[in-house]
């Protein structure tokens, strides 16, 4: 605990284990633990807890696990009240996705009455964020203390556009210490990766698998490996096994540190219909890592430049990402230079950048 002067911060999430925004969630809590006089709390509402964090932690997911009926739920949303009254919080960082107007009110108006909010949007998926009832989602946005975007595509078109003010993008960053420390596991075959959630109709590896399969790679024994957990993972392993190149697939379960894995691999991919900011492309770039990636709406375009620390394909056509896979796997002197400069393009992205950033707007 710190000084009874510090600022005090109530984090509130999902939860702390399993996608992108769980773990920004955890690198907040080290960040903004980090600066002197803040002390860091945090509420999750499910109980999964696979990142590291700091600060006092509520874990309201265990509750439910024990029991969740009606009348458990509505004596978790007192607890919840109950607990923010008795620390008296400076602010509140909500970091939830926000899809339901009449939960949304609930919130505002009863959990969160008489504290400073910040809300964090993490997704280019606008009903994913401000409710299915737009015009009164952005009202309760206009009440907040601060809105931050995780992309200036989402600061400029998803929230500013409709009307959403005192907007600030401040980006996620990326745990420096864990990619410094994380031993080089060298594996016996070249690959390409693919990580995060295994949820086909967000991050879409089956057109992925498609795009390789189509690519050829695997003829010159270049392997894909994709990581991670989800509900769709039995699915795309049944869609590998039916193509000519099952053979050299390989499907690896989630790491909470996959800095090894990153690290051996030729390069990164992305493929995803829609993100808010991917933070697997950072953590690529910082592991030395360049980077495929389709220039969906939110995040890649900020991230990649294209021909120097990666590829940039704008069209989702397999055969186009098929060839920009070859180009990065074959072209030595495109590989050479893009791998040159994955970490000298990510000072932006740096924890010290993003800590600033934090302290600007909470002090």
């Amino acid at each position: 605990m710190k000084s009874n002067s510090s600022i005090k911060i109530c984090l509130v999430g999902i939860s702390l284990g399993g996608g992108g925004a769980e773990k920004s969630i955890a690198l907040q809590s080290k960040m903004l633990d980090s600066i002197e006089n803040i002390e860091v709390h945090l509420v999750i509402l499910t109980n999964n807890i696979a990142y590291d964090y700091k600060g006092e932690l509520l874990n309201l997911g265990a509750l439910k696990e024990s029991k969740n009926t009606f009348f458990s739920r509505l004596y978790r949303f007192s607890h919840f009240r109950k607990y923010l009254k008795k620390h008296q919080f400076d602010y509140i960082i909500d970091n939830r996705p926000k899809n339901n107007f009449l939960k949304e009110y609930y919130y505002a108006n009863y959990i969160y009455r008489g504290f400073k909010r910040v809300y964090v949007v993490h997704s280019s998926k606008q009903e994913n964020y401000l409710t299915q009832k737009l015009r009164q989602g952005v009202k309760l946005y206009n009440k907040n203390f601060a809105t931050i975007a995780v992309s200036n595509y989402i600061k400029n078109t998803v929230l500013e556009k409709n009307g959403v003010n005192k907007v600030k993008c401040i980006y996620n960053t990326f745990d420096e210490e864990k990619i410094e420390i994380a031993p080089q596991k060298e594996l016996p075959q070249k690959y390409i990766l693919a990580y995060g959630r295994m949820v086909d109709d967000i991050k879409d590896y089956s057109f992925l698998i498609k795009s390789y399969n189509h690519s050829k790679l695997w003829q010159e024994n270049i392997y894909l490996m994709l990581m991670g957990e989800g509900k769709d993972k039995t699915v795309l392993q049944s869609y590998a096994e039916s193509l000519d190149c099952a053979p050299f697939i390989i499907f690896k379960p989630f790491l909470s540190n996959p800095y090894s894995i990153v690290k051996s691999s030729l390069f990164v991919t992305l493929t995803s219909k829609y993100e808010g900011f991917p933070m697997v492309l950072v953590e690529s770039l910082a592991s030395g890592v360049p980077l495929v990636s389709l220039d969906i709406k939110s995040g890649p375009s900020e991230i990649i430049q294209d021909r120097i620390n990666g590829l940039l394909v704008k069209d989702r056509d397999f055969k186009k990402f098929a060839l920009a896979l070859r180009d990065m796997a074959l072209d030595d002197k495109l590989y050479i230079t893009c791998k040159k400069n994955t970490i000298k393009s990510i000072s932006k992205f740096r924890e010290k950048e993003i800590v600033s950033q934090w302290k600007n707007l909470l002090f």
